[in-house]
């Protein structure tokens, strides 16, 4: 069984309803168990028992909200015990244009440097969905994807 821990920050709900959607792709792959927290109910540890990482962040300023940056800057206590798990990335900004790529990079920079597996999207939003506010139907497709991507990759690396 794959488990997919989803971590986000949202304080409009935009993110936050992007995460739903994530977590609803990935509990349609089965034999995954999936785990949405906010990143001020998440803890370290939990990054460990997860085999796929999720996470979503409203856009600041081109980057990742403060909480989120400063739960990753406190995954430096476990480096090197993330290797080989899938990850992945979303985010949700107030514009066009506001930076919602560089939001995902930094992420996934992050799960990179964790020594994770990241899928890149070959067609269209190549490194993670983005919402301009509240995500519609096509964003929430998107999100759905990428749940179900990173479980189903999970699976198929027996993480």
């Amino acid at each position: 069984m794959a488990k997919v821990l989803i971590i986000y920050d949202s304080r409009t709900g935009n993110t936050e309803k992007m995460a739903m959607a994530v977590a609803e792709g990935a509990k349609q792959v089965p034999d995954t168990k999936v785990t949405v927290k906010s990143v001020d109910k998440a803890k370290v540890e939990d990054l460990l028992d997860a085999d796929g990482i999720i996470l979503g962040s409203p856009t600041y300023y081109g980057d990742m909200s403060g909480r989120l940056k400063e739960f990753i800057d406190k995954s430096n206590k476990i480096h090197g015990k993330l290797k080989g798990k899938v990850g992945g990335a979303f985010t949700s900004a107030g514009g066009t244009a506001c930076g919602a790529e560089t939001t995902l990079l930094a992420m996934t920079h992050a799960l990179l440097i964790h020594g994770m597996v990241v899928q890149g999207r070959f067609d269209d939003k190549h490194y993670g969905p983005t919402a301009v506010e509240s995500p519609g139907e096509e964003e929430e497709s998107l999100c759905r994807e990428l749940g179900a991507r990173v479980a189903s990759l999970s699976q198929r690396l027996g993480r």
